[in-house]
């Protein structure tokens, strides 16, 4: 398996830190509202790679953050009148909602920011006592930038070119900057913001450190793969970078991974141009599994464009695999039985070879969209192939091999498909989550949801057991 990486700019071959494992950070959303397709893209092309490597055998530990304490967090709070926490938890819960139903797969572990500032305190004095940082009159605590000698080596640019690219932090005591390249790590609470305690100045941190902080506490020093979308490579990957390393001592990702922009209709998304788009939003017109083929249906890496005859492409390019999977089941229900023949036995060998095909394409860096067609020269073959007269062993072999590589692609092409016990779990847990959080109405969509697909729930003291009925 290849994969481009950022870092070197070329494909390289995979290999793991440890046989067998790999460990994965991708960036999450900034939670002051509801997730819009640009968030969408990384979630459902990461997830892809993640069920990717499982499928090839790897153990996968997926960490995913929320950032639950930033500047548009707590406008909104301010506005509302409430504390950021609830605008923050409300804004969690409704993400979980929209990845539901986008089939990504839950992370092997969500920190949220504000559940880490002990690690990111202990880590900005680590890099205060190293010499790569310091403290202004104010309390502001600086990353010494021109300190790491190999600031830049991500984003390609010198320090002199990345002047240009600055992102404007508004903190107090910007002047006290020793160098303009300087970035915040800790910085002075103002009037109507959250704060926490710190041996600086009571504040809270700057959006770079978070991240390496929970990288480092759920994945350790040195990870395989941190990914996210390219407009992060400069200056937060960079920053992560620095302060990493500057940290630990040790390289901090072996390979990252970036996807390529979202545009809508050839042009930059934005709320001014009137062309922004939440996941909520095309979920009132489409099915969001039709959004997931949709992303998937260009490599990762590349410029995706977004309009609603692309989405109607995406939409009938996805009902020709769900039909497949339909004629099959039909013939399943409407008497196909019995063992395969000999002829058919060669068929199934004959149809393996679309799956090594796909298999071909996802190790040349994840490339679902050639992924994707040997996904339809399969269901092709499928619909060639079998017929009335077919066995049903012959039905279900075919029908199971259209779904190994649609579900990998987290396609979900099984009108038919039983909720999975791991899905049962993973609901209940957003359950308990929700009425912790006193979001009632979520708790009571789950149990319904659940019970339309037969699961009886029952709360005993020894926690929340269910059936199916």
């Amino acid at each position: 398996m290849k994969v481009f990486n950022t870092l070197s700019r070329k494909k390289e071959e995979f290999v793991p830190l440890q046989e067998g494992k790999v460990s994965m950070y991708v960036c999450g959303p900034t939670v002051y509202n509801l997730i819009h397709i640009g968030n969408a893209r990384p979630m459902i092309v990461f997830d892809t790679a993640r069920r990717y490597m499982e499928h090839k055998g790897y153990e996968v530990n997926y960490v995913s953050n929320f950032t639950d304490v930033d500047d548009k967090i707590i406008k909104k709070a301010n506005e509302e009148g409430v504390e950021a926490s609830v605008i923050s938890e409300r804004y969690i819960m409704e993400c979980k909602k929209d990845m539901e139903a986008l089939n990504v797969k839950s992370a092997t572990t969500h920190p949220k920011a504000t559940n880490e500032i002990g690690g990111m305190i202990e880590m900005i004095q680590t890099l205060i006592d190293k010499g790569h940082a310091y403290v202004a009159q104010d309390g502001t605590v600086y990353y010494k930038t021109r300190s790491f000698k190999e600031y830049g080596k991500l984003s390609h640019k010198n320090l002199d070119d990345l002047r240009s690219g600055e992102r404007a932090l508004l903190v107090s005591g910007q002047e006290q900057k020793q160098d303009a390249l300087d970035f915040v790590l800790w910085k002075p609470k103002k009037e109507g913001e959250p704060y926490w305690e710190s041996p600086w100045c009571e504040g809270r941190p700057g959006w770079h450190i978070e991240c390496s902080v929970m990288s480092k506490k759920y994945l350790g020093d040195e990870i395989d793969i941190h990914a996210g979308g390219e407009d992060l490579i400069f200056p937060h990957h960079e920053n992560e970078i620095a302060q990493s390393e500057a940290a630990n001592g040790k390289e901090f990702a072996k390979y990252w991974l970036h996807n390529g922009f979202l545009n809508i209709d050839n042009k930059k998304m934005s709320k001014s141009a009137g062309n922004f788009f939440t996941v909520r939003d095309i979920s009132e017109k489409y099915d969001l599994q039709v959004l997931r083929f949709f992303m998937l249906s260009a490599h990762y890496r590349s410029p995706l464009n977004f309009s609603a005859d692309l989405m109607e492409a995406a939409k009938n390019g996805l009902e020709r695999i769900v039909t497949g999977v339909d004629n099959l089941n039909f013939l399943l229900e409407h008497g196909a039985k019995g063992a395969m023949t000999e002829e058919e036995r060669k068929l199934v060998e004959t149809a393996k070879g679309y799956i090594e095909k796909f298999d071909a394409a996802m190790d040349d860096d994840f490339n679902t969209a050639d992924a994707i067609s040997a996904i339809f020269e399969l269901v092709k073959f499928v619909n060639t192939h079998v017929s009335g007269e077919s066995s049903g062993a012959f039905v279900e072999a075919m029908k199971d091999e259209i779904l190994l590589l649609s579900d990998i692609c987290g396609l979900i092409v099984d009108r038919k498909k039983e909720i999975l016990d791991t899905e049962v779990e993973g609901l209940i847990q957003e359950r308990q989550e929700a009425r912790k959080a006193k979001n009632f109405a979520r708790a009571d969509e789950i149990r319904d949801m659940l019970a339309a697909q037969g699961i009886i729930l029952e709360d005993t003291r020894e926690g929340v057991k269910w059936k199916r009925a």
